[in-house]
């Protein structure tokens, strides 16, 4: 008894919990562990990222690292906000308008908004000086007010200034000392570095990204399940953001792709407005966002329930393609060499079915003009700065994705004309090898036609009785 009215008192404890504007430890307990700045990344870890950071930056030299702004739909309705990538990833601070310096002299110093009081009472609370000192470990903090008397400065003694060029504000761009920095050619990209430091994940990374893979998955095995009935690419695009954000995930992580018959030859078709004619393949790429960090894969499936000989004969080629890459996916291989082997086992595999003739290398790339697969992370085509050519390394995580896209205007063979299939897996490179992230995603057209035959139909009879039983 005494156990329980202890327990109770804590339970109604009246305690005020501060409000940084994004979760903690103290108001997301079921999110976060203690010593978190966002979910599953410690503050050491943050700590450790700018350490390594400094290390790489040439001597005399500092960076600049400004948040994302809000960008606003109308005039009064912003768009959802999105942190910068390589400000979330060195700061944990998920809040737009700020700008964080690192340097050798003063460590992190965060320049923070300043929430007026009207701004609070219509969005709510924001993490300010106290915050930027307390939750994000800064070594020093001032209100952005301050930006234009201790920013100067710091560029004038340095050799070098290194910032996230896409997220530049004219809040420092603007300034005189700025311009007269990259005038002389002071002024350089901050993400030569921080994507070679984002491109090998660390094991709290790899968590998150595994849990994105898992969601985004299981989301689109629900959307697939359904998609005898939700005969729109509308509704499909719906489904599977709304499993996706029942399961824990932010946001997708981009707008998904749903191309049904014709439209899944366009490989970065959004429109979804069309209606699924019966017989026609729906091409569908998806991913989402957990805690900073992407998902995506895609798969290609008949809604009737069983491809045609046609479209057999083409997703075979892809998927034995798609097997035949991840194959290649260990540490010393490259993106570019893997891309270069799909080139050659698509092309070969196009002129066996008849899709191409021998002399038509050019045609090839007119159907199939992407990568084999790119970098994944905190961004979905995550640290572009780095080369194809690199060799892979344990840690990192790509995506391979072979595809053929025939849209109805293709010179060929009418049978295949308006037929579009992808088939993309996230990989981890291993030690030895490496795991398939999606790997639970199914693939093969034996195991995509029963579920689709049996699952599918089993819920259409549910969904059936229901009806009738709340009719009769």
């Amino acid at each position: 008894m005494v156990e329980f009215l202890a327990i109770r008192h804590h339970a109604y404890s009246t305690k005020a919990i501060p409000d940084f504007g994004q979760p903690t430890p103290a108001s997301h307990p079921q999110l976060m562990n203690e010593g978190e700045i966002t979910p599953g990344i410690t503050s050491e870890e943050y700590i450790s990222r700018r350490k390594r950071l400094l290390e790489l930056l040439p001597e005399k030299s500092f960076a600049i690292i400004a948040a994302a702004p809000i960008k606003m739909m109308t005039d009064v309705v912003p768009y959802t906000f999105r942190q910068d990538a390589d400000y979330l990833y060195l700061t944990g601070c998920q809040q737009p308008g700020g700008v964080a310096v690192l340097s050798q002299e003063c460590g992190l110093c965060m320049f923070m908004p300043e929430a007026k009081a009207h701004d609070i009472v219509w969005q709510g609370q924001t993490a300010g000086v106290d915050a930027a000192l307390e939750m994000f470990k800064a070594e020093k903090a001032y209100p952005m007010s301050k930006l234009n008397e201790i920013l100067p400065g710091m560029i004038k003694r340095s050799c070098k200034l290194f910032h996230n060029t896409l997220t530049a504000t004219p809040t420092y761009t603007d300034m005189e000392t700025f311009q007269k920095a990259a005038h002389v050619g002071k002024v350089s990209d901050l993400s030569i570095f921080t994507h070679d430091l984002r491109w090998v994940k660390s094991p709290a990374e790899l968590k998150l990204m595994k849990e994105s893979a898992s969601i985004a998955c299981q989301a689109l095995l629900q959307t697939i399940l359904h998609s005898k009935t939700y005969t729109y690419e509308a509704m499909l695009s719906a489904k599977v953001e709304y499993e996706c954000r029942m399961r824990g995930a932010q946001r997708m992580a981009f707008n998904p792709v749903v191309g049904g018959g014709p439209n899944g030859s366009v490989i970065h078709y959004s429109r979804n407005d069309q209606k699924i004619k019966g017989g026609n393949l729906v091409l569908m790429d998806v991913g989402c966002e957990l805690h900073g960090y992407c998902s995506d894969l895609t798969r290609t499936w008949p809604p009737c329930g069983s491809f045609s000989s046609v479209q057999e004969e083409v997703y075979d080629l892809i998927l034995q393609t798609n097997k035949e890459c991840i194959r290649l996916c260990k540490p010393g291989a490259s993106i570019r060499q893997i891309h270069n082997y799909s080139v050659e086992l698509l092309f070969k595999g196009l002129k066996e079915i008849g899709i191409l003739k021998r002399d038509q290398f050019r045609s090839y790339h007119q159907l199939n003009p992407t990568s084999i697969g790119h970098y994944l992370g905190m961004d979905v085509h995550d640290s572009s700065m780095i080369s194809y050519d690199r060799p892979l390394k344990p840690g990192v995580v790509i995506t391979i994705e072979p595809g053929i896209y025939l849209p109805s205007s293709f010179d060929g063979p009418e049978r295949y004309q308006g037929i579009g299939i992808r088939i993309e897996d996230e990989v981890l490179i291993m030690e030895t090898g490496c795991e398939v992230l999606t790997g639970s995603m199914p693939k093969e057209i034996k195991h995509i036609e029963s579920l689709l035959n049996n699952y599918s139909h089993g819920m259409e009879m549910e969904g059936h009785n229901n009806i009738k039983a709340a009719t009769s």
